[in-house]
């Protein structure tokens, strides 16, 4: 069985960095889509990016490009979220979460394995 846990978050002041971890365990994850998202308070869970864990392929969303890195470590099973000059709207509950397939990294619904999620709260 697929477990996916999330680490990392905390209280950050604008501008800080946080990273964030996933560890993941169960299976080997060949062929698996990874991801990253949030969920701010009163909104939807939104994307924030996404890898490819074989070919370590990236896609990001807009608000995020060029201040957000997704990466994995195979060796640890483990992906990750480099956060850099965040922002107050950043504020959310970060969810990584992981489906076998390569289509579709961008659609929450395509993710069958959710982790529990770590809060992520931004300062102005």
């Amino acid at each position: 069985q697929v477990q996916l846990v999330e680490s990392g978050g905390g209280l950050v002041q604008a501008g800080g960095s946080l990273r964030l971890s996933c560890a993941a365990s169960g299976r080997a994850f060949t062929g698996y889509t990874m991801g990253w998202f949030r969920q701010a308070p009163g909104k939807e869970r939104e994307f924030v990016a996404s890898i490819n864990w074989s070919a370590g392929s990236t896609y990001d969303t807009d608000s995020v490009k060029g201040r957000f890195t997704i990466s994995r470590d195979k060796a640890k099973n483990t992906m990750y979220l480099q956060m850099n000059n965040l922002k107050p709207e950043d504020t959310a509950v970060y969810s990584c979460a992981a489906f076998l397939g390569t289509v579709g990294g961008r659609r929450e619904a395509s993710y069958r394995y959710w982790g529990q999620g770590t809060q992520v709260t931004v300062s102005s």
